[in-house]
């Protein structure tokens, strides 16, 4: 039994997002972004007890409308067929789910059985009518995420494998949650999605209590609660069901459309998908209301709903929404005569910029991503796009092989051998075989950026954070996961630990600031402590540093000396390494090419890596 969606504290904004799908499921679906812990999922399940039922037929696995079946169901052809209403359908979409068993495939239970090839169905077939629910959107492998963007653009899926050729409605409200710390979401996925909301913790106390309050009622006695807020349950039920009659008959005035051109043009939305989403959840929000005429307020409350996530951004820039600029459109279209902002309105940018500190340098302009190869081999390939991996658990099937255990059988293959056999048609274990993928892996590139004293010369830090930031635009690419090491004074920090959110390795260099001595034995011993505990990834250490060590992490030992021997080390473990020399001026000491050479490491100059297009290769192997 879910929560009871009239129960959950707050989120004005989440639950109006939900309830304008519920009102018409052609607005796309909505994605959820928040924090650990803010009630996204909570709410997201909890919208189907308000739902409305529908009507299908009993046995139907396609979820088929009782006036429209799909030609390739058998129970919906029969002459005689059986409806009933029933809940829509909440199908959730786990992240390691096969592409069969999202898409559909050959029924092998009855192929087995000397039966005609018979289509599966999978997901999509069961969310038809229904809701397809993605925890953790953005970590959906890309194989997955092409055939969402397939079904979701026709509305039909169509598979076409192992001599089958099908085609069924595939029409569903997609419904997303994610946490930024793990990375962003593909641009095509995030357009497809027709509003987006970003969800946080309450931060009064008094009502973080009254969350607790409920959730602890909730979790004593579900039934008695969920009887506790039937009430207010129905009385939104029957809203969304007038609204749902109501939404056909709801108008939206031209001089209103005019309008939502205007705020996508000023913007800067390219897709035009943005125009049709405000144009249906401003009606589905008056209808909401019980009107039949929509009104400016109306366009703005969607507005705030499909902008934020398809605005034009810059790399590393957060999706989100200027309020006080979109009314101020508001305003202006509203009032055509009135006069133009002030000049003065910029002034808050140039007080920012005066009050700068100093000793936190701003990117230099990074320019095109510099591409990095790594010629290495993962023995638990995840998913990513760097480097090619054999035998993954995802990817394009490119062989099959005879194995009596497989863990993804390849069918075609299977029943082929057993065709071949002479006597009556039987499968047995030798005839069994194993699909072979061939997938893509990410990496876990560490950067270990110096920020010393001495980085602070002519301001050289400035032109190391443009250049970290082409790498992070080519690790977001690769869908990688980064870690940043900074290292000044007498130690050396973890600024952020592994993740897939490059978003979050950008906010931390360009705060970081720069002073100190440097203590470089310590980050090299950080970043083997670092790589050892992640595991799961292929590695790839990216150093950025001048060389000139001048602390010990033990006071009696030499700085340079120490600095080399955990360079060893690290060289010992097959780490593949790059090392980005950032000294500059006439008279060079060559440290840092020193150190490259203990790390087997590539080296280049910072200006070498600021050439355009460059691409580097770093090899390396895991013990």
């Amino acid at each position: 039994m879910s929560f009871p969606f009239t129960a959950i504290v707050e989120q004005q904004q989440l639950k109006a997002a939900l309830l304008l799908c519920a009102v018409d499921p052609s607005l796309g679906g909505v994605l959820i972004r928040g924090d650990k812990g803010s009630a996204k999922s909570t709410t997201a399940r909890a919208l189907i007890d308000i739902l409305a039922q529908i009507e299908r037929i009993v046995g139907c696995a396609f979820n088929c409308a009782p006036d429209s079946p799909s030609v390739h169901c058998e129970t919906c052809n029969e002459t005689q067929v059986t409806t009933l209403a029933s809940p829509v359908p909440f199908i959730t979409l786990p992240l390691g789910a096969t592409e069969d068993r999202v898409i559909g495939t050959l029924d092998l239970e009855r192929a087995l059985k000397g039966a005609q090839r018979v289509f599966q169905p999978g997901l999509l077939a069961a969310a038809h009518r229904g809701i397809l629910y993605i925890d953790e959107v953005n970590l959906l492998p890309d194989h997955l995420v092409d055939v969402l963007l397939d079904a979701a653009a026709m509305g039909v899926n169509s598979v076409q494998r192992e001599g089958l050729s099908v085609a069924h409605p595939a029409r569903f409200t997609l419904i997303g949650t994610m946490n930024l710390e793990e990375g962003d979401l593909r641009p095509q996925l995030l357009d497809r999605f027709g509003l987006m909301v970003e969800v946080t913790a309450p931060r009064d106390k008094a009502l973080r209590a009254e969350v607790v309050r409920r959730r602890i009622a909730y979790e004593s006695d579900q039934n008695a609660y969920a009887s506790a807020w039937a009430q207010e349950q129905q009385a939104l039920r029957n809203q969304l069901l007038k609204a749902q009659e109501l939404l056909p008959t709801v108008i939206l005035e031209d001089a209103l459309l005019d309008l939502i051109s205007h705020l996508c043009c000023e913007f800067e939305v390219a897709s035009l998908r943005a125009d049709i989403v405000i144009y249906k959840a401003s009606r589905a929000l008056a209808a909401l209301a019980g009107r039949t005429l929509v009104t400016p307020e109306d366009i703005r409350g969607a507005a705030e709903l499909a902008l934020p996530h398809r605005r034009r951004r810059k790399p590393f820039e957060q999706p989100g929404l200027d309020k006080e600029r979109l009314d101020d459109l508001m305003q202006q279209a509203q009032q055509p005569e009135s006069q133009e902002p002030s000049p003065e309105a910029d002034d808050g940018q140039t007080d920012r910029e005066t009050e700068e500190q100093t000793q936190v340098f701003d990117a230099s302009a990074s320019g095109a991503a510099a591409k990095i190869t790594v010629a290495v081999q993962a023995k638990q390939p995840l998913a990513g796009k760097r480097n090619v991996a054999a035998d993954t658990p995802r990817g394009r099937v490119v062989r099959s092989i005879p194995d009596e255990n497989p863990s993804s059988l390849a069918v075609a293959a299977t029943l082929r051998s057993a065709a071949l056999r002479a006597g009556d048609f039987k499968v047995i274990k030798q005839d069994l075989h194993q699909q072979v993928r061939l997938g893509q892996s990410a990496n876990l590139i560490l950067f270990v950026v110096d920020a010393s004293g001495s980085m602070a010369a002519q301001q050289r830090m400035a032109a190391v954070k443009g250049t970290v930031l082409t790498l992070l635009t080519d690790a977001y690419q690769q869908r990688d996961q980064v870690a940043v090491i900074s290292f000044r004074g007498v130690s050396a920090s973890l600024l952020l630990s592994p993740t897939r959110s490059v978003d979050l390795a950008e906010q931390q260099l360009q705060a970081l600031p720069t002073g100190g001595r440097t203590p470089l034995a310590q980050a090299l011993q950080l970043a083997l402590e670092t790589l050892e505990l992640a595991q799961d990834l292929p590695p790839l250490l990216v150093l950025l540093t001048d060389g000139k060590a001048n602390v010990a992490i033990n006071e009696v030992n030499d700085p340079w000396q120490e600095t080399l021997s955990y360079a060893g080390l690290l060289a010992e473990r097959g780490i593949p390494a790059l090392v980005l020399d950032t000294e500059t001026g006439y008279l060079r000491l060559g440290k840092a090419r020193q150190l490259a050479e203990v790390l087997g490491a590539e080296y280049l100059t910072l200006e070498e890596l600021s050439a355009e297009n460059l691409a580097i290769t770093v090899r390396g192997c895991l013990k």
